[in-house]
């Protein structure tokens, strides 16, 4: 059943996906804020048209939540938490680094997701306890053992963050630059979050945690990450901050995070 729910969930995101295709062009330009504004709500707008009744045909009784930049928990049962684009900034840009991203949420716990980059031709998919995949191909998270040869990322959770918290990004970015390879600065971070499970990045952290990034965190549980919050406790869907990494360089990257 799980399977056959994942198949049906792919191929409702990859109508959504079809559709967003036909918005986007690379020569994409704004003149100004007013029309960057208004281009990232019709964006959002045309994906939800397609994919909500599409998820609702899928799973009748789980509730609809398209709040991106949402946090906190649940109530129980199962809700489709859904990221229309993801990326949407790098989308009215011409960029191609953009995405749709759904997950399954059970009782607080993800068990499904599906985050498929329209431009790239590349689907992720997992399901809670059968792995996580990349257009079908099991995925595993990078061997890495040490941070000074490992690629990290962190991104903006929402738009407006607080002063105090801009500066605490800044100070994890500095503490992270000195001990790893590199570290990148970029949204989506479902699309961060992707990449480590794929083996491409080797970590991810975010010191704010929103729902809407529980489809890239169960990709990189399934791929054989770590996903905890700064203290180390396992993540939940209401944690306040994150880590996700190899496990080679979990705890080094906990380390550097949390001094």
């Amino acid at each position: 059943m799980n399977h056959e729910l994942l198949a049906a969930t792919a191929a409702a995101v990859g109508k959504a996906a079809a559709r967003m295709l036909t918005r986007y062009s690379p020569e994409s330009r704004q003149a100004g804020l007013t029309e960057l504004l208004a281009s990232l709500r019709d964006n959002d707008a045309a994906v939800t048209d397609v994919l909500r009744p599409s998820l609702a045909e899928v799973r009748p009784d789980a509730t609809w939540l398209d709040d991106e930049h949402g946090s906190g928990p649940l109530a129980p049962g199962e809700w489709w938490l859904v990221d229309p684009v993801g990326g949407n900034l790098n989308a009215v840009h011409g960029m191609p680094g953009w995405n749709i991203g759904v997950s399954l949420v059970r009782d607080g716990r993800p068990v499904l997701s599906v985050v498929h980059f329209p431009v790239l031709d590349e689907v992720f998919t997992a399901i809670e306890g059968g792995g996580a995949f990349l257009n079908g191909v099991r995925l595993r998270v990078s061997a890495k053992t040490s941070l000074d040869g490992a690629l990290a990322g962190t991104g903006q959770a929402r738009p407006g963050q607080d002063t105090d918290l801009l500066a605490r990004t800044g100070s994890s970015f500095t503490a992270m630059s000195m001990a790893a390879l590199q570290v990148r600065v970029s949204v989506p971070v479902t699309g961060q979050l992707a990449q480590v499970a794929a083996g491409r990045m080797d970590l991810h952290w975010q010191l704010e945690n929103v729902r809407s990034h529980a489809a890239g965190v169960l990709l990189v549980q399934e791929a054989g990450g770590l996903v905890t919050d700064l203290d180390g406790r396992p993540w939940d869907i209401a944690s306040e901050s994150y880590l996700a990494a190899a496990p080679g360089v979990h705890a080094a990257a906990l380390e550097v995070l949390t001094r």
